[in-house]
């Protein structure tokens, strides 16, 4: 009997309980190490990030691998025309894994981004809070600093819970995110301005409530007249009705294809100085830089005064004004609608002069046929071309670091068998959907 008691437990508990620990520590290693240094998985921030990356670095070898002529099958190395639509089909596929990559990522770092934000605000809080401390050694503690805090707390608060309500769109940053998923430039300064001004009436507000005299409350009161803070009112207008403004011209220029806009993975910081394609922006930059110059100088002066609205001298507000035109001018300005200037046979060396035919390569040239941040393969593989009746793709074409074809100026595309002979309409899409003008050729039998 004491046997058999002591032999059950060990065939049915021992090993089955030792083989059940076993792998739940297995499993929980494995979990472990899925979201650790080299996930890849995209289900988590690291993976998504560093599958992203991955899929950047693998393409960027077969791209350089294939530019070299290696990777090529051998049955394809006859015919020029197959290799090169075999490889433009395999970046193309690539590039689609890669923009997949990073579309999870964006997604995944809009989700992060809500507490990031609560951090920040909490930070920029302890920071008012030791500033307010230190000034107010020997002078000691008044109303209007508790005030500050109170309006801070506010302020951050309704920030803090914003961010949480939209924060799969991008927590507070939402407002100021445009519809290319980048961070607009007038939003931003906008809401930095209307961010300023709501805390600036909440610490008098904050006074008027704790004002204990009816001398004191008066004067609280007036510090809201427009003849003391008319300048902080009208910057604060004009750059709210710019952004405003800046939204439906851009939208505008787009419905009638004179502006290409191309879809962000996600926002960065760098769109506040930038355009679309990266490049340092005059009008985007003294805009930014300007504004922040005159919120500075606000700041500075509700700290002084903090029983007013800030008096922005009209100096410094018609510097804003002028900053602002400048930037709406440069939207006005910007972009283009694409466009073909003439469609000529591509003739390679040693090749004999000869008219269009079908099977041919033509060369199209122009401007405006890559829009600004659509230079990835992902992008320009969505580039077509229509003859006729049939619609081309534009093959990619790739050399070290980078491709030849497609470019801005110019496209090469293959005259397909079933393009019948005659005059024929060129005509290229971009990959922001946008149409150039029609281009009449002669394709002969």
């Amino acid at each position: 009997m004491r046997t058999r008691a002591r032999a059950r437990p060990r065939v049915r508990g021992g090993p089955v309980v030792r083989e059940g620990r076993v792998a739940g520590v297995a499993v929980q290693e494995v979990r472990q190490g899925a979201h650790g240094g080299g996930c890849a998985c995209g289900d988590c921030p690291h993976g998504a990030r560093e599958g992203h990356r991955r899929a950047v670095a693998e393409f960027l070898a077969k791209r350089d691998e294939l530019a070299s002529g290696h990777g090529l099958p051998a049955a394809l190395a006859h015919s020029a025309a197959a290799s090169r639509q075999w490889v433009s089909d395999e970046l193309t596929q690539s590039a689609e894994f890669v923009a997949e990559r990073g579309r999870a990522e964006g997604e995944l770092w809009l989700a992060r981004l809500w507490w990031r934000t609560a951090i920040v605000v909490a930070g920029g809080f302890v920071a008012l809070l030791l500033v307010q401390a230190l000034t107010a050694v020997g002078t000691g503690w008044t109303s209007a600093r508790t005030a500050g805090l109170l309006a801070a707390l506010v302020v951050g608060g309704g920030l803090t819970g914003a961010g949480y309500l939209h924060r799969a769109r991008g927590g507070a940053l939402a407002p100021v995110i445009g519809e290319d998923n980048r961070l607009s430039t007038s939003r931003v300064v906008a809401a930095s301005w209307v961010l300023f001004v709501v805390y600036a009436v909440l610490v008098l507000a904050g006074r008027l409530a704790a004002a204990s005299g009816p001398d004191e409350r008066d004067r609280l009161i007036a510090g809201l007249d427009l003849a003391r803070g008319a300048g902080v009112v009208t910057v604060l207008a004009v750059v709210c009705g710019i952004a405003v403004l800046v939204r439906r011209v851009v939208g505008l220029r787009v419905l009638a294809q004179r502006l290409q806009k191309v879809r962000a993975h996600r926002p960065r910081a760098a769109d506040l100085l930038t355009d679309d394609s990266g490049r340092g922006s005059f009008a985007d930059t003294q805009y930014v830089l300007v504004g922040a110059v005159a919120l500075v100088f606000a700041a500075v002066r509700l700290a002084r005064r903090p029983d007013q609205l800030p008096d922005l001298p009209w100096g410094l507000a018609l510097l804003v004004l002028v900053s602002a035109g400048t930037y709406l001018a440069g939207k006005y300005a910007e972009g283009g609608r694409p466009v073909i200037l003439s469609v000529v046979r591509a003739r390679e060396a040693g090749d004999l002069d000869a008219p269009i035919r079908t099977g041919d390569d033509i060369e199209i040239r122009g401007a405006g046929f890559v829009p600004p941040g659509a230079n990835t393969a992902d992008r320009l593989s969505r580039m077509m071309v229509r003859i006729g009746s049939v619609h081309v793709h534009v093959p990619l074409v790739p050399v070290t670091g980078g491709f030849s074809n497609p470019t801005d100026s110019m496209l090469v595309v293959p005259v397909p068998a079933e393009v019948e002979p005659g005059s024929v309409v060129v005509q290229v899409v971009t990959a922001a959907g946008a149409e150039t003008n029609r281009c009449v050729i002669d394709v002969t039998e």
